[in-house]
């Protein structure tokens, strides 16, 4: 009786061991399901604010061409080194920039294209700040609100300069031609994890440690000297 007793317990102790066992493999496999989940989730956000980066990486590199005698106009970030100033988000405390003063003046266009007649300059530099501000609030996420301005990445920011020293040359003379240069525009963005650090430098550190979580796409454009009519 006793041995057939000890026997019973013998096995429901193995079968309490079986179940413990059972349900610490099950939490690990579920530990990792849900790493794998929020991985994806993340991948997911960076995939999204990379095509909202390239959104307006396009508005503003067609503003410009629409409007490429004004090209000048748009070459708002002097600072290369450090990525300033921008357009978009300021990044203290969430807060965010006013619309910037662009300045454009007729000179600034004549200056390039001495025939221009005023009124045709003055309409070129007028379009040249509204394309600026409308980008500075789409960076903001104006084109999209829910409760607030979410219709661009985490702490926005846009940058245009002007490389001097890399206009086209006037073959009859080999002099340079004004305005011919190339353009870099970029949008900076912060990412949700740290990586390598991306170039080039708008917003130079603003984004995390060491500017980590710093993401960015930039392009290049070079605009053609054009005569007037």
């Amino acid at each position: 009786m006793n041995a057939s007793r000890n026997s019973l317990l013998r096995q429901f102790g193995s079968s309490m061991v079986e179940v413990l066992v059972t349900l610490i493999i099950l939490l690990v496999g579920l530990l990792g399901l849900a790493g794998v989940m929020v991985q994806g989730q993340r991948s997911e956000v960076e995939s999204y604010q990379r095509v909202q980066a390239l959104i307006l990486l396009q508005d503003i590199a067609g503003r410009i061409n629409a409007n490429r005698q004004a090209a000048t106009c748009y070459a708002y970030t002097t600072n290369t080194v450090n990525g300033t100033p921008y357009l978009g988000a300021s990044g203290v405390g969430g807060k965010v920039t006013p619309v910037p003063a662009t300045a454009c003046t007729v000179a600034m266009i004549q200056a390039i294209y001495p025939s221009m007649p005023a009124a045709t300059a003055t309409l070129q530099a007028t379009t040249a700040v509204s394309d600026m501000n409308a980008w500075h609030n789409a960076l903001l996420g104006a084109a999209e609100v829910s409760g607030g301005n979410v219709g661009a990445m985490v702490g926005a920011r846009g940058c245009i300069s002007y490389g001097g020293g890399t206009e086209l040359l006037n073959p009859a003379n080999g002099a340079q031609i004004v305005g011919t240069g190339v353009y870099t525009l970029a949008v900076a963005w912060q990412g949700l994890s740290p990586t390598a650090i991306a170039t080039p430098n708008c917003g130079q550190g603003l984004y995390g440690a060491n500017d980590a979580q710093r993401r960015v796409v930039s392009l290049t454009l070079r605009t053609a000297s054009l005569t007037t009519q």
